[in-house]
């Protein structure tokens, strides 16, 4: 990496990074004052694992649905293209255990679904493609590694 990217994950090594993590990747503020912290929530070391498709399509219904109970101002949690982890946006809390504990929260939900939301045609863009096993396979190794979520570069 030569040339510095405009995009803060191209800047990151990822064959340094050791997931899971969850990283503060920047804070953006507004005209108004309002400030927008985005995470990065590493589930799956980049290159070595990914998440299958229909589970993580059904982790994000889940994710999204309900990380909103247990934290304001989420502005969205989106999957990374690379299928290793979601970016999380929240507007106005700069404290990293409130981000923590929601994750923890969210993802006990998705191990306690009995079904994904929103997954049909009307609100869905491709709704043939879910798997509630998947998400809980996903968020139940997510949660087991939890006291690995501060680390984001292995200790030397």
């Amino acid at each position: 990496m030569s040339k510095k990217m405009n995009v803060e994950s191209f800047n990151l090594d990822h064959t340094k990074v050791k997931a899971p993590y969850v990283r503060l990747v920047g804070v953006t503020e507004g005209a108004n004052g309002d400030k927008v912290y985005k995470y990065d929530v590493r589930f799956k070391q980049p290159n070595k694992a990914h998440m299958e498709m229909a589970g993580l399509h059904s982790i994000e219904h889940l994710m999204a649905e309900n990380i909103r109970n247990h934290i304001d101002n989420v502005l969205d949690i989106g999957p990374m293209g690379c299928q290793t982890g979601f970016y999380l946006a929240i507007m106005n809390n700069d404290s990293f255990d409130d981000v923590v504990n929601a994750l923890e929260k969210t993802l006990q939900d998705v191990l306690d679904a009995t079904e994904v939301p929103a997954c049909n045609e009307v609100q869905c863009g491709w709704a043939a493609n879910h798997s509630l096993e998947g998400a809980k396979e996903i968020a139940e190794e997510m949660l087991s590694r939890k006291d690995e979520w501060h680390e984001v570069f292995p200790a030397e």
